[in-house]
């Protein structure tokens, strides 16, 4: 932590990969782990398949049953991870979040300078007519949640089979490339294209905090096994 903080207090383009791990502390579960989310079978279906957009488009009612079953935390707030880095955005340090997180926590916490690569489920529209629904929307519906025009309103979340938004990825692109620090926390680096970005970095210093090994170790100036919401609600803002 000494040395991570000795990194901290020399950068001054600092951006964050996030993923999974970084919302666990605030009681959200991830996906990979032994007993992360993909580990189970629902309704005689791997969520991994559950989360595509061919499912979707077949399985609408199921979809939205595991959706809110086990996507969407109401009750999940901001951890130490997500306050310190909005702390670190105010005093100009941090340059970007870039999250695989939907769980809009980030935003929560204050962040404005954030790239959902796979989306928020704050956001959600008409598949017919484009019209934009709020969380409560979904959340209070019954089967499929319906537009009064008659269309199926989807959350604004990448499915497996789905483009990642392309000024999103732009964007996250820009500033991974542009930093002198990234901060790669709580994510396997298993899902594609978003796990090759990191690949942009041609900074000072990669450091990676996660509990479990990462191929991406072996080109990092510094790994941290901590859970993700002490290492960085332990930082000091320089």
């Amino acid at each position: 932590m000494k040395d991570l903080q000795t990194i901290l207090d020399h950068t001054r383009r600092l951006c964050f990969f996030g993923g999974a791990g970084v919302s666990t502390a605030s009681g959200i579960p991830d996906f990979r782990s032994a007993d992360g989310l993909y580990a189970g079978e629902f309704e005689g279906t791997d969520p991994e398949s559950i989360l595509s957009l061919e499912y979707f488009c077949l399985h609408t009612e199921a979809f939205f049953r595991f959706y809110r079953k086990y996507m969407v935390h109401p009750e999940a707030r901001p951890n130490a991870a997500h306050l310190k880095l909005y702390e670190l955005e105010k005093a100009d340090i941090l340059r970007a979040v870039v999250t695989q997180n939907i769980d809009g926590l980030h935003r929560d916490a204050g962040s404005k300078r954030l790239y959902e690569l796979h989306g928020c489920i704050r956001d959600n529209a008409c598949m017919e007519c484009g019209r934009r629904f709020p969380l409560s929307f979904v959340m209070e519906a019954e089967g499929v949640p319906r537009c009064p025009c008659g269309g199926a309103v989807k959350p604004d979340v990448v499915l497996y089979g789905e483009p990642l938004d392309k000024y999103v990825v732009m964007g996250a692109l820009r500033e991974i490339s542009g930093a002198d620090t990234l901060i790669v926390a709580g994510t396997s680096l298993q899902v594609e294209p978003a796990a090759s970005f990191i690949d942009r970095f041609d900074g000072k210093e990669l450091i990676v905090i996660n509990r479990t090994p990462l191929p991406a170790e072996s080109k990092a100036s510094l790994v941290v096994r901590e859970n993700v919401a002490e290492a960085m609600g332990a930082l000091k803002v320089p």
